[in-house]
């Protein structure tokens, strides 16, 4: 039984001509050695070494960015009386990409609305800043500031309820009321000022 063994089907023969052989590069004693990339190495750190320092010693040091639209811890909103701007009406809850945000709403004290929320909170560990709540409130209630430093010891203290939300009010609308473009520090945990004494009520 001469001939050629028969090649399966579904099996492509590779031709001579199709065969690239790369041969072993010689290298040099010093390549060897690596020393040609220990030099290009060291010449970059060099080089950096003398370029204008951008790194700040953290915490220690802050940096104050002029970055209007980035999007950091929420704070909800006060109107004109000192209370809550929130209606309640659950736009922000429901466009919610990450289902962070949860209300408890009731009959609202107030003549000028229905509803008003009991209970706001926001878990800071699971949402993804998106903005989509900022963008879904028809009141401009809820709004992501520029505050980027936020920090806790334990996952409760991540969860934002409506006294934490309205106090990063209180602190940001010091220098300007809406949309402040300095970034500055926010601890979660640790000194936080006092909830200044308002005309209404939460």
């Amino acid at each position: 039984m001469g001939g050629r063994a028969k090649v399966p089907s579904g099996v492509v023969m590779i031709r001579d001509e199709d065969i690239i052989v790369v041969d072993e590069p010689d290298l040099s004693a010093a390549e060897r050695l690596y020393l040609p990339q220990i030099l290009g190495g060291m010449r970059t750190t060099f080089r950096h070494m003398f370029k204008k320092k951008i790194t700040v010693q953290y915490p220690e040091q802050k940096r104050t960015l002029r970055v209007e639209n980035y999007r950091g811890v929420h704070r909800l909103n006060r109107d004109e009386k000192g209370r809550v701007a929130c209606v309640s009406c659950f736009m922000c809850e429901t466009a919610c990409p990450a289902h962070c945000i949860h209300i408890v709403s009731g009959e609202s004290p107030w003549e000028d609305r229905e509803k008003y929320p009991i209970q706001f909170d926001i878990d800071e560990l699971r949402c993804i800043y998106c903005g989509m709540c900022e963008e879904a409130c028809p009141v401009d209630a809820i709004e992501l500031t520029p505050e980027y430093h936020l920090v806790g010891l334990t996952r409760e203290e991540m969860i934002f309820d409506k006294e934490k939300l309205l106090q990063v009010f209180d602190r940001t609308c010091e220098e300007k009321p809406r949309k402040n473009p300095r970034i500055t520090g926010y601890a979660g945990t640790g000194d936080r000022p006092a909830l200044p004494p308002s005309g209404g009520g939460h």
